[in-house]
């Protein structure tokens, strides 16, 4: 491919989404089901894709805005035109050079066609005796079946060749019908032994039933998920029903469960979620959507906002999906971080996982107004295969409260006691 402007603009605004990412050429192709070296080049400039597809796969992967999608569209075009023509001139030598051979060619094809057609016969070679053609032997006619007889045993079928008496015989009516009748006998019993998936063995199961129908399919992927991921790996807030002088001083951030179910605390106004996605085997699954179900609103909890730090900072945010526990219909919006003052750029669905290549996802969930009960829903596809994983906390929902009118109070190490949280 020649150094065109047109792939060479078109190559320079993939490296520009490239640049956006920290993932390498093979971690981005991994998660777009081509080859590294196909995508460098696409990169490179050596080579325009024929379809758009996958650079419009590659764009949104990188986080392209959908102006930048338009014109990436309209550049792929031009270099694409410019491909064609590229091609078509290094195809003009290759024609002249089969005309100026035409003369032999068109040569031999008028002697062929004059040849007798004696000496082009079955079995025969140029210039020799052909060989007897049996295929001309005339033969005597057969005997005309009477009509009864041809309604009967040689009764035609629509659609079907009648070449020979073994297809006559085999295409008779009446062994059509009984191959019929136990293709429906067969039938019947395969229904008769299939379980009953739609309520037990009186077959009343109802919607929680057919609710559970898409669990039925084993999932090709394992998870894990840790709800005591806290922010910057220091700050977060427990509402536990208890006094201060009841209450342990906060432990560290690998024993947050732990001390979190002794104590019987609710996460307060955030809860951050840690959630390792791993394929079982070498085969790829597409995780396609991350979804939010809440299942229970009420009051914020009621007791005392307990503050795991005295305020902490950290040069690096992670890019997260975030959300917003107290809208009607919460969604997981991706959202970029920031390390040390560099961007990183908002990435979502969909994910590629195998055995090979896992992959983290952080959820921030937040509210400000109620006690939330709520757990995630993650669809994924493989080898034409879908379904859902329900990704809840063992179990059991997550759940979150708001903690804006409760008393808050942070350790002092000092004095070795919870005293009011300083602002």
């Amino acid at each position: 491919m020649p150094a065109h402007d047109d792939v060479e603009e078109f190559a320079a605004l993939l490296r520009g989404f490239k640049a956006r990412t920290d993932r390498s050429y093979g971690s981005l192709a991994r998660r777009l089901g081509m080859n590294t070296s196909t995508l460098h080049r696409y990169c490179a400039g050596d080579t325009v894709p024929l379809d758009f597809a996958p650079v419009e796969r590659f764009a949104a992967l990188c986080g392209a805005t959908p102006q930048e999608r338009l014109d990436l569209h309209r550049r792929w075009l031009l270099a694409s035109a410019a491909r064609q023509r590229h091609t078509a001139r290094q195809a003009a030598p290759v024609r002249e050079a089969d005309r100026s051979r035409g003369g032999e060619s068109g040569a031999c094809a008028t002697a062929a066609r004059e040849r007798p057609a004696a000496d082009v016969g079955p079995g025969s070679a140029p210039g020799q005796k052909p060989l007897a053609d049996k295929r001309h032997v005339p033969s005597p006619p057969p005997p005309e079946p009477s009509a009864t007889a041809a309604r009967t045993k040689h009764a035609p079928v629509p659609g079907l060749p009648l070449d020979g008496a073994r297809h006559r015989r085999w295409y008779h009516p009446r062994r059509l019908a009984l191959a019929a009748g136990l293709a429906s006998v067969v039938l019947a019993a395969l229904v008769a032994l299939r379980p009953n998936h739609e309520g037990g063995e009186g077959g009343e199961g109802g919607e929680e039933a057919r609710s559970a129908r898409p669990t039925d399919v084993p999932a090709p992927l394992a998870w894990a998920a840790d709800s005591h991921a806290w922010a910057l790996g220091c700050g977060h807030d427990y509402v536990i029903r208890r006094p201060p002088d009841r209450v342990p001083p906060p432990p560290a951030p690998q024993d947050a469960g732990a001390w979190a179910a002794a104590q019987d605390a609710v996460h307060g106004r955030e809860t951050n979620i840690r959630v390792s996605v791993q394929g079982r085997t070498s085969t790829a699954v597409v995780l396609e959507a991350l979804r939010v179900r809440v299942v229970g609103r009420s009051d914020p909890a009621p007791g005392t906002a307990y503050a795991m730090d005295q305020g902490c900072g950290g040069a690096l945010t992670p890019r997260h999906f975030a959300v917003n526990l107290d809208a009607g219909r919460p969604l997981a919006r991706p959202m970029p971080g920031n390390d040390a003052g560099d961007p990183l750029p908002a990435v979502g669905m969909p994910y590629r996982v195998s055995a090979e290549d896992p992959e983290v996802l952080l959820v921030n969930a937040r509210t400000g107004k109620c006690d939330c009960s709520w757990y995630l829903e993650l669809d994924w596809s493989s080898r034409g295969r879908t379904g859902t994983v329900r990704i809840d906390d063992g179990g059991r929902p997550f759940r979150t409260t708001a903690v804006e009118d409760l008393p808050r109070y942070a350790y002092d190490t000092s004095a070795r006691r919870w005293t009011p949280y300083a602002e």
